[in-house]
């Protein structure tokens, strides 16, 4: 067939109507037809992976989540349902079909979490992530700075996200990202302030973008921008975002807007009913403010939530009774090395009080009983021992005074 009698086999255009005209075997395919095709397969590509994600993507209800939750964190039990009827709320949005006609747009539920340290905040958006079986990024908001300073932009936040998905942008989009230590970037003062604070009411305002859901340029491997630099483009508007922190001193602020109510016949009845050892439960969006929180912040965070101090209860059976508790998994530990492992009551409520009295909390029940079981698990893999029990003398023998001053220095 002569040169100017070629056609493309799909459209019918001549050789001379076309840019680019491509041979095959027993037929051609002209540049414009290769563009559609390629459109066509992308398109088809993102949709396939839209499906994947969603098969993915295991959602249950919220009484199935809080059951979840419950093998893993004692106690809580308020926070948990908050939490679960949050995140069912946030992936059910997700996971609905978009209609142009539909007209009603359902907002995001990101959450904000109060409570002393180690109260079990940072393990509630574990537990999620893993349910969900969506990538999760846990980051520190002391190290972050508004930009142009020195320490992580807000961006760098994406990164750690992006990373979690294996650099997998459509898994990202709909991970979920925990921001610990949010009271470390409260404003110094309740009032706006005229010079710059750059860890604090700066990062806040970097915040505002990510957590109302935009599109933000994220360096792939983290680090300062600069203009020479590819960007990966990272739609936030489906990324869940759970902030906690301790906000020390806190309490003043609630008990102090407490007794100001509290005025007339009805205080005294008020003040019966208030429960002082736990004044976290009646914290309201107005305490965040007075805090040093900027209103548009709070707003963008409109699930607020508490973590209740651990009482002795708690802590007792945090030792023994979650599906990963700590003394499970120095059973486990031991059983590796074929040696049963056994621990007294009395050792436990020993191992708790000393906890309680120098205010470890549940991160020191795992150094008290690596003060308390390191000796045998150095000596006892080298011996002929099958079994290894521990009692209260054996616990009070190990965690001597000079022990637990370290571990209070520690923690």
């Amino acid at each position: 067939m002569a040169k100017e009698n070629l056609e493309c086999s799909f459209c019918g255009r001549k050789k001379p109507e076309t840019n680019l005209l491509i041979a095959g075997l027993d037929a051609h395919i002209c540049d414009r037809c290769i563009e559609q095709a390629h459109g066509i397969v992308a398109e088809e590509s993102r949709q396939s992976k839209s499906d994947d994600l969603s098969s993915e993507l295991v959602l249950k209800k919220p009484v199935e989540i809080k059951e979840f939750l419950d093998t893993y964190v004692i106690g809580q039990e308020r926070t948990k349902k908050v939490l679960s009827v949050a995140v069912y709320n946030h992936y059910k949005r997700l996971l609905q079909p978009s209609s142009k006609e539909d007209e009603i747009e359902i907002q995001k539920s990101n959450i904000v979490m109060v409570g002393q340290t180690g109260t079990g905040k940072t393990l509630m958006a574990k537990t999620i992530a893993r349910m969900l079986n969506v990538p999760l990024a846990i980051v520190d908001a002391t190290v972050l700075t508004e930009a142009g300073y020195v320490g992580e932009d807000v961006e760098s936040i994406l990164t750690r996200l992006l990373q979690a998905a294996d650099y997998n942008l459509e898994k990202a989009e709909r991970g979920i990202v925990f921001i610990d230590e949010l009271d470390k970037i409260a404003r110094k003062s309740d009032n706006p302030s005229i010079t710059r604070d750059v860890s604090g009411e700066g990062v806040q305002q970097g915040l505002l973008k990510l957590l109302e859901g935009t599109v933000v340029n994220v360096p792939p491997k983290g680090g300062r921008k600069h203009p020479d630099q590819k960007f990966i483009e990272v739609n936030t508007e489906n990324i869940l975002f759970i902030a906690g922190g301790a906000f020390d001193g806190i309490e003043r602020i609630i008990t102090r807007r407490l007794n100001m109510q509290a005025i007339g016949y009805s205080a005294s009845k008020r003040e019966e009913t208030l429960d002082a050892e736990n004044v976290l439960q009646y914290i309201i969006p107005k305490d965040l403010k007075e805090f040093g929180l900027i209103p548009e912040i709070i707003g963008r965070l409109p699930v607020l939530t508490h973590m209740n101090p651990l009482d002795r209860k708690t802590l007792r059976s945090i030792l023994t009774e979650p599906r990963n508790a700590i003394i499970k998994q120095y059973e486990k530990l031991f059983a590796m090395d074929g040696i049963t492992f056994r621990i007294t009551d009395q050792a436990l409520d020993f191992i708790v009080d000393k906890a309680i009295e120098y205010k470890l909390g549940a991160r020191g029940l795992r150094s008290l009983c690596e003060a308390v079981f390191t000796d045998a698990m150095f000596e006892l893999p080298s011996t002929e021992e099958t079994e290894f029990k521990v009692t209260k003398p054996y616990a009070e023998e190990k965690l001597s005074f000079e022990t637990i001053n370290k571990l209070k220095a520690v923690s």
